[in-house]
């Protein structure tokens, strides 16, 4: 059992709204500290907008308690309708994630009311503070990086379905180490949408940040379904490849059809990261053959060996899923290329590096005025980049892949 940055700053919240309430003398801290508890949020735009919600419900919340221990004073029954109101409330105002905390400010707010309105406020300020705290703490301390942590389960799913699917045909990974694995899986499946769903929550207000934001979303969904697709493949061969009496004779083409798609799995992971040159084309390994060849077995065979088409149709749709995310990569690797450049002319400190070198080349001339230029001439600096350049680029179009 890990302690988890979550529960870390729920204490922290805790913590510190326990001192402000000191601070600010209230009589007791357990109702900002309540409130601190309810507002910890994943992320720190759920955590605004728990904040908004909150404060909105509370007021809303404070003022039909103030209201109703005046009008109708403060009885059980009194209690228990404005609790039913203020729920129905906050659902038409779709703050339903702040009906819990608003029902113990309703509560402490009616509970004060014979001392005085004062008293009442004094309720509101609690809450108020606990919401500050938690919210402060979230930003501040160990703020949540949606995208980092996505990026970190999508190579620990891929981890455990690359061991899962490369062990599938051959049977030799044991039933109980398959089963934990597999329910580990889906278990990240979940956090993954969890996490896609936090990260296309996030607010960009810049143009060229929303296109950015915009390609990263449409590459993390794609990312999911080709790790969706490949845990179907894991499932298809689990179901029917084992049923299936001809098994035997296709095992070995279609372990390593399997182990060519994981391998190419791989690699997109690798160039997603940036470890891979921009350039290199990542597609998987056309299967025609074991299509053609499969179509043929199966139509001279009894119904019950066809079974092996849900396989083979599960394989190429995780080849095409992998295909799609290539094709992905390199559309997004492109178009921030071309924002780098653009950005790079848009520059001034470009400019002024350009510069450099005709201030440096007046220097002799400052140094020794009477030199004569004509005598020693100096080759060109653009002609001297052309003669690097191009024995570059015959090496790097000759040498294909060479460093």
């Amino acid at each position: 059992m890990t302690i988890g940055a979550r529960m870390l700053k729920t204490g922290l919240a805790v913590v510190l709204a326990i001192y402000i309430s000191g601070l600010f003398g209230f009589s007791t801290p357990i109702i900002a500290t309540v409130a601190a508890i309810f507002t910890i949020q994943p992320s720190i735009y759920r955590s605004w907008q728990q904040v908004h919600d909150h404060v909105q419900s509370n007021i809303i919340g404070a003022a039909f308690a103030l209201g109703a221990a005046y009008a109708l004073g403060v009885t059980p029954i009194s209690v228990g309708i404005v609790c039913v109101a203020v729920i129905l409330l906050n659902i038409k105002l779709k703050t339903a994630s702040a009906i819990g905390l608003t029902l113990v400010t309703v509560v402490a707010v009616m509970d004060g009311h014979a001392a005085g309105w004062w008293f009442a406020v004094e309720r509101f300020l609690m809450v108020l503070t606990g919401i500050i705290s938690a919210f402060l703490i979230n930003v501040l301390v160990l703020p949540p990086r949606p995208k980092q942590q996505f990026r970190e389960q999508v190579h620990e799913a891929y981890d455990i379905l690359s061991l899962l699917l490369r062990t599938a045909v051959s049977n030799e990974i044991r039933e109980k180490v398959f089963r934990e694995e597999h329910e580990k899986l889906e278990q990240i499946f979940r956090r993954l949408d969890e996490q896609y769903t936090l990260f296309r929550e996030e607010r960009v207000f810049r143009p060229a940040g929303r296109r950015k934001h915009a390609r990263q979303l449409l590459l993390s969904r794609q990312l999911i379904r080709t790790l969706r697709a490949g845990a179907a493949l894991l499932d298809a061969v689990e179901e029917h490849f084992y049923s299936s009496p001809g098994a035997a004779e296709w095992a070995e083409r279609f372990d390593r059809r399997i182990e060519a798609l994981t391998r190419c799995h791989e690699q997109l992971l690798l160039k997603w990261e940036g470890k891979i040159k921009p350039g290199a084309v990542i597609r998987p390994e056309p299967a025609d053959d074991l299509a053609k060849d499969l179509t043929g077995y199966l139509s001279e065979q009894s119904a019950e060996r066809r079974r092996l088409l849900f396989v083979a149709s599960a394989m190429f749709e995780y080849a095409w899923h992998l295909e799609r995310l290539g094709k992905m990569l390199e559309r997004m690797m492109r178009s921030e290329a071309a924002s780098e450049a653009e950005d790079t002319e848009e520059d001034p400190e470009s400019e002024n590096l350009e510069a450099v070198p005709q201030s440096a080349k007046s220097l002799p001339e400052a140094a020794n005025p009477n030199a004569d230029d004509r005598a020693n001439p100096q080759p060109d600096a653009g002609a001297a980049g052309e003669a690097q350049v191009g024995p570059l680029a015959g090496s790097r179009q000759s040498g294909g892949h060479g460093r």
